[in-house]
C-alpha cells in the first residue's frame, strides 16, 4: 500500500508540475498576441519580450521579431515612396496650374480679335480642351493635397445649417440647369464633431456632380440620425456603374471630362471625417447617402 501512496503522490506531482507549464506556456502565448496587437496598431520599433523563459517560446519571440524588423523596414520604405509619389504629384499638378492659367488668358485676349471663321472654330475646339485639361488638374491637384494633409481639427457643427448653405451657394447653378430640388430638413438641428471645411466639400462635389450628370428631379434629405440621401434621375446608369462612382479614376460615358477623382475625393474626406458614402441604383434613380453617426 505504501508504493502505492507514492505512486499517486508522484502522479500527482507530475499533474501539477505538467499543468505548470501549460499555464506557462498559454501566458507566453498571451503576451506574445498582446504584444503583436500593440506593435500593429502602433509606429513602434520595439520588440517582443517575454517573462517566461521556455525556450521553446523564447525562440518563437526571436523569429518573431527578426520578421517584425523586416516588416518595420519595408513598411518605412512603402511609407516613403508613397510620401514622395504624393509630392510629386501635387507639385506636377501645380505646376500644369501655371501654363494652363496662361493659356486660357490668352485665348480670352483673342475673344477681342478679328479673325476669321474657321480660325474662331478652332480657338474654340482648344479653349474646350484647355479646360478639360485645367478642371482635370484641379481635380488632380486636390486628390493629392487630401491624401497627403493629416486630418484637420474637428468643431462642433449643424449639419442642418452646413447643408442649408451648400444649396444655397449652388442654388443659382441649379436654376440654369433647369433642376428644382426637393429638399426635406428637420427643424431640430443635427449636431456633429467634423471639420466645416471638409463637409462643405463633401456637399459640393455631391451637389456638383448632380449638377453635371443628373437627368432631373433631384432631391435632398436630411435625417435625425445624420444620414443625408441626395437623388436625382440617372437614365444612363446602372446598378453596377452606380456602385463604381467612388472608385478612383473610374468615369461614366457623359463625364469624359472629368477625372474621375470628384467622388473618389468625396470618399476619402468621408472617411476621415468618421463618416460612410455609398451609392446605389434604384428605379431609373441615383442615390448617394451619407451617414455621420454620433461619436
Amino acid at each position: 500500500m505504501i508504493w502505492l501512496s507514492c505512486f499517486c503522490i508522484l502522479l500527482c506531482l507530475l499533474l501539477l508540475a505538467l499543468l505548470f507549464k501549460v499555464a506557462a506556456l498559454h501566458r507566453a502565448a498571451d503576451e506574445i498576441r498582446q504584444e503583436l496587437l500593440s506593435w500593429f496598431d502602433s509606429d513602434t520599433n520595439t520588440v517582443l519580450t517575454l517573462s517566461g523563459r521556455d525556450r521553446h517560446m523564447r525562440r518563437l519571440a526571436a523569429d518573431l521579431n527578426g520578421e517584425l524588423r523586416r516588416l518595420r523596414a519595408i513598411r518605412l520604405t512603402f511609407e516613403q515612396g508613397d510620401r514622395e509619389l504624393k509630392e510629386s504629384i501635387a507639385n506636377l499638378s501645380h505646376d500644369l496650374r501655371t501654363p494652363l492659367t496662361a493659356i486660357l488668358g490668352y485665348l480670352d485676349l483673342l475673344d477681342y480679335v478679328e479673325k476669321p471663321e474657321q480660325a474662331s472654330r478652332y480657338l474654340s475646339v482648344i479653349r474646350n480642351r484647355a479646360e478639360t485639361l485645367r478642371q482635370q488638374t484641379e481635380e488632380l491637384f486636390g486628390y493629392s493635397v487630401v491624401r497627403s494633409v493629416p486630418k484637420k481639427e474637428a468643431e462642433l457643427l449643424s449639419l442642418n445649417q452646413m447643408l442649408e448653405e451648400s444649396l444655397a451657394s449652388c442654388y443659382g447653378a441649379m436654376t440654369g440647369a433647369g433642376l428644382t430640388p426637393d429638399i426635406s430638413i428637420p427643424d431640430r438641428a443635427v449636431l456633429r464633431r467634423l471639420n466645416p471645411s471638409s463637409l462643405s466639400r463633401i456637399f459640393d462635389n455631391i451637389l456638383g456632380n448632380a449638377l453635371k450628370y443628373s437627368g432631373g428631379g433631384l432631391s435632398v434629405v436630411l435625417k435625425e440620425d445624420g444620414t443625408i440621401v441626395f437623388s436625382n434621375r440617372a437614365d444612363g446608369l446602372d446598378a453596377v456603374t452606380a456602385g463604381r462612382l467612388f472608385d478612383r479614376y473610374y468615369t461614366v460615358e457623359s463625364g469624359k471630362q472629368s477625372s474621375g477623382l470628384g467622388l473618389s475625393i468625396t470618399k476619402l474626406l468621408t472617411e476621415q471625417e468618421g463618416g460612410s458614402v455609398s451609392s446605389d441604383y434604384r428605379d431609373g434613380r441615383l442615390f448617394i447617402t451619407l451617414r455621420f453617426p454620433e461619436a
